[in-house]
């Protein structure tokens, strides 16, 4: 692919911890988005875009008018868009590729651009131990669940999941940003497994709001994408190497 420039973000979480203060997050992530048109190739957009989505039937949450209708812009300009959903937004159905034209994945998925090799996905659940979440994210993403959710008027239903996602510490917690070593991070033990079988040159993932680019093997590198709360990192691969950078508005 002549001249790639490939863009990839992750961890948004807009509407959290409120609206109000999530808003100027936004207006820093659409000035970014309108930034990278002008040469982007591709972008994908790794999960958590959102602190809480789920689709009802007709009905989605309110709000995101300015990201949705830059990524709709894009879409439409003819630069593919690519998103995996997140432990926030594991709810996400056909909204995105109804109205935007954006596939979305609910796995990892592989990729090659220019004879590189990439592993792509958000990242939760993945490699060893976090039992007790990939126990929960069994349950929420069960069809009886979401057929239970959906009974709960959106009203109620999307008040009650902001305020757990909030409460829950599940977005730019200490944990999150705290280099667990490598040993202990079970991305990189999850990286390097899948090398056993078969080689990558990149894994790219979000999830762990820590910006971090580790070599897991010979010419093959694990990279964490950062969030969009305290880093505003995104990475961008130019058709040989790939770099993490921080936008600065």
């Amino acid at each position: 692919m002549a001249d790639t420039k490939i863009y990839f973000a992750s961890d948004q979480h807009f509407g959290a911890p409120t609206p109000e203060l999530s808003f100027p997050r936004e207006q820093k992530f659409v000035a970014w988005l309108d930034e990278i048109k002008k040469d982007a190739t591709a972008l994908f957009l790794l999960g958590d875009l959102f602190d809480f989505w789920f689709e009802y039937k007709t009905v989605v949450p309110k709000g995101f008018v300015r990201v949705l209708g830059k990524l709709a812009e894009i879409r439409d300009s003819g630069i593919p868009i690519y998103f995996f959903v997140g432990n926030h937004d594991l709810w996400m159905s056909d909204y995105f590729e109804k109205e935007l034209n954006i596939p979305v994945y609910h796995t990892t998925k592989e990729f090659t651009f220019d004879g590189k090799h990439f592993l792509i996905g958000h990242g939760d659940g993945l490699g060893p131990g976090d039992k007790g979440y990939k126990r929960m994210k069994k349950v929420f993403t069960n069809p009886f669940s979401k057929w239970l959710f959906r009974w709960l008027h959106p009203d109620l239903g999307v008040k009650l999941a902001q305020h757990l996602s909030v409460k829950n510490k599940l977005i730019s917690g200490a944990e999150d940003v705290r280099f667990l070593g490598e040993d202990n991070e079970w991305l990189v033990q999850y990286s390097k497994r899948k090398l056993e079988t078969k080689h990558y040159d990149y894994f790219v993932f979000g999830h762990r709001h820590l910006p971090m680019t580790i070599e897991v093997g010979n010419n093959s590198s694990y990279i964490n994408l950062g969030d969009w709360i305290g880093y505003f990192t995104y990475g961008v691969f130019d058709g040989t190497t790939f770099e993490l950078k921080e936008y600065k508005s």
